[in-house]
């Protein structure tokens, strides 16, 4: 396992980050434990949950694995704010500083801990002014419950914006950003890659396997398995995650993956925890055996050859299928 800055920090995170959003829904909580253990083992040692992963359940599992194998000093612990926590409070959402306070708080409590070392926002909201979401957050850190506070899924010229108030207001900086990234989405390669370079903010990719279409679970001409994200093929991102394009992407996925030898998904793994400017792509394990299949990328080379395999099919800094949330406005995202 390699280690990499978390931007321009001091802090070493692992070249995998392990997603939590599974534990406690979809995973049991005994079989989450137990694939936090095995993480931690291969030398993971940066955990990633959301408070509004099950209304606050992700953040449960999550604390009491590590108060279980007493492994809480040794990790890169983030959790996120900004979704929808109670339907009937419209406080209960956003970047404001009310919810922003609250949240926190509540996230300690869950995951059992004094503090959170990497506190993000789950989103961007255009109607709070980035200045009072700065403020709460430079607060939470100055009274020792944060250590370094991050973004997902902003954009290059609102993260540009974020470091203008931050300086010109002496606020603690956002040193990291969570973008979707993966072979079927390739846009941030265009403005906020370069950006994460020129500034040095981390970038850490959420869905690096296209929400499981880069595993080649799904095929062109046959009907998903079901019980699995599309099962259904509904929604607009599904019809672009399933045109003749993307099953392009995977015939060569799959192709390279049969010449080295190992599975598609660690092919697609592989391919952007490689690529310039990355930090740590996000892997979300429902189980073990994907867990393992995870781990396993990291030894897998991906040469010039093959990348010049994939830029055919999926152009360098264009998408196949739009995994950015279209709107940006108030109270978008939910759970």
């Amino acid at each position: 396992m390699d280690y990499r800055n978390l931007g321009r920090t001091g802090a070493k995170v692992s070249q995998l980050c392990l997603g939590c959003m599974m534990f406690g829904g979809r995973t049991g909580e005994a079989d989450s434990m137990d694939i936090i253990d095995r993480a931690i083992d291969a030398g993971i040692n940066f955990l990633d949950t959301a408070n509004v992963y099950g209304r606050g359940r992700s953040e449960e599992v999550v604390g009491t694995a590590l108060r279980r194998n007493r492994k809480r000093d040794e990790i890169v612990l983030a959790t996120k704010v900004h979704g929808v926590m109670d339907d009937d409070d419209p406080n209960a959402r956003g970047n404001h500083r009310l919810h922003i306070v609250r949240q926190a708080e509540a996230s300690l409590r869950r995951l059992q801990t004094d503090h959170i070392d990497l506190y993000q926002l789950h989103r961007p909201q255009s109607d709070i002014p980035i200045d009072e979401t700065l403020r709460a957050l430079d607060d939470l850190i100055r009274a020792g419950k944060v250590l370094y506070i991050g973004t997902s899924t902003f954009a290059a010229w609102q993260l540009m914006e974020s470091l203008w108030v931050s300086r010109e207001l002496g606020l603690n900086r956002f040193v990291s950003e969570q973008p979707p990234y993966h072979l079927l989405d390739r846009r941030i390669e265009r403005e906020l890659v370069p950006f994460a370079q020129a500034y040095g903010t981390a970038i850490i990719p959420w869905s690096p396997l296209a929400g499981g279409f880069l595993t080649g679970k799904y095929r062109r001409d046959a009907q998903p398995p079901s019980g699995t994200r599309y099962s259904t093929r509904s929604g607009p991102r599904a019809e672009q995650t399933f045109s003749s394009e993307a099953f392009d992407v995977l015939d060569v996925v799959e192709a390279l993956a049969a010449d080295k030898g190992v599975t598609a998904s660690q092919i697609a793994l592989a391919w952007v925890a490689h690529q310039p400017g990355i930090t740590s792509p996000i892997i979300g394990p429902r189980n073990m055996e994907q867990l393992e299949d995870n781990l396993t990328a990291l030894s897998v080379e991906i040469t010039a050859d093959d990348r010049e395999r994939l830029d055919s099919v999926s152009p360098p800094g264009q998408s196949i299928a739009q995994y950015y949330e279209a709107d940006f406005g108030p109270h978008q995202f939910r759970w």
